[in-house]
């Protein structure tokens, strides 16, 4: 292993900004999706959806709904045939983490899959008898009628209670799509379309043989680095890359490593930094997903709050950070309103001396709305 690289926290940023794309966006989301290894997916729409923030500061002309149109249609709107297909939703393994994947993803999916079928849990688990019944009719009718969802199956019993209250049939299909024995084909409306997996993934990627646990857990180990660019990996997960990463060593942070592909960004960011236009970041936007790392290097704290009951929120229920140059500089927390046609800010803290401003109006434009 090489000596861990010293680079200082204004490098550090600068190289993120680089790596993240922010500085040069991507031409596509093919391109975003192999370079991130995934785009998390969240249907929380408040002002944006979660992949639509995170992709529209990484592809030159981001359009909203881009990535579904990627995932299940293309531009002309006519769902993608299997064979046409170049990327994929499912969980990340070893969590409830929904994402778009490239489809070499594919193989790496399968023992989770397995694994989740075979535990309990209300929302992934195993299928309870009244489940199963109604797995294989869902089954037949999908293998006889082609992508269907929830609501094509008349049948009035309500699910365990996970997220909310869902219909016996929303439930089952959802563990038979943990399962990998349905997968998405389509969105029309943000609603699930599935269809059996023969009939969405392409033929050579479904005879992908499963990978042995080994590679599967270097490709973890590999993605996270992808996603995050600057990590502070465990002592297994280095085990397994030590061969393809750079120690990085930034004054008050733990060790951090970056895949050395890398190397040229890092190398990149010794010079000034330059002056830049402010963005509001997604929530879950990978360069301030890791909080103890955002923290340190940046000095900055973070936390999504959607899932926070309204009493403890700190930020706001959809805040999004503020990037501006080399600092996070603050949240704001904005509201969409489509009937009215613009953008109301609900609240902000931002510090002393920065511009909010600009950035809302992108954002207000991006989504076809006035700043409010």
């Amino acid at each position: 292993m090489t000596r861990a690289r010293k680079v200082s926290p204004l490098e550090a940023r600068l190289f993120l900004r680089r790596a993240h794309l922010v500085d040069a966006p991507a031409r596509d989301v093919g391109s975003v999706l192999a370079h991130h290894g995934y785009v998390q997916i969240d249907p929380i729409n408040v002002c944006g959806r979660m992949h639509d923030h995170i992709l529209r500061n990484r592809v030159a002309g981001y359009v909203e709904g881009g990535l579904m149109r990627h995932l299940h249609s293309g531009e002309n709107g006519r769902r993608l045939a299997a064979e046409e297909r170049t990327a994929l939703e499912h969980h990340l393994p070893s969590t409830n983490v929904l994402a778009a994947f490239p489809l070499e993803a594919w193989p790496h999916l399968h023992a989770a899959m397995r694994a989740r079928a075979l535990r309990q849990g209300a929302w992934s688990g195993r299928l309870t008898p009244r489940e199963r019944e109604l797995a294989r009719r869902i089954l037949d009718a999908i293998g006889s009628s082609g992508a269907l969802g929830p609501e094509a199956f008349a049948d009035e019993r309500k699910g365990r209670r996970v997220w909310g209250a869902a219909s016996l049939a929303k439930a089952t299909l959802q563990k038979l799509f943990f399962h990998g024995r349905v997968l998405i084909a389509g969105r029309p409306g943000n609603r699930r379309l599935y269809d059996l997996p023969e009939r969405v993934l392409p033929a050579a990627v479904l005879a992908e043989r499963e990978r042995p646990a080994d590679e599967t857990a270097r490709w973890l180990a590999i993605i996270r680095l992808r996603q995050h660019r600057l990590v502070a990996l465990r002592r297994a997960e280095l085990a397994l890359v030590e061969d393809l990463v750079q120690a990085v060593a930034v004054d008050g942070c733990p060790t951090l490593h970056c895949l050395r592909e890398d190397l040229h960004r890092l190398e990149s960011a010794q010079g000034e930094a330059r002056a830049a236009e402010p963005l509001l970041l997604a929530p879950l936007d990978p360069l301030v997903y890791d909080r103890r790392v955002t923290r340190q290097l940046w000095g900055f704290d973070y936390a999504w709050e959607a899932y926070v009951p309204a009493p403890r929120r700190k930020r706001g229920f959809y805040a999004l950070p503020i990037l501006a140059g080399t600092e996070l500089v603050g949240h704001v927390d904005v509201k969409a309103e489509r009937k009215l046609g613009c953008l109301r800010v609900v609240s902000r803290r931002v510090r002393r001396g920065q511009k909010t401003a600009p950035a809302i109006l992108r954002l207000a434009g991006f989504l076809g709305l006035k700043a409010g």
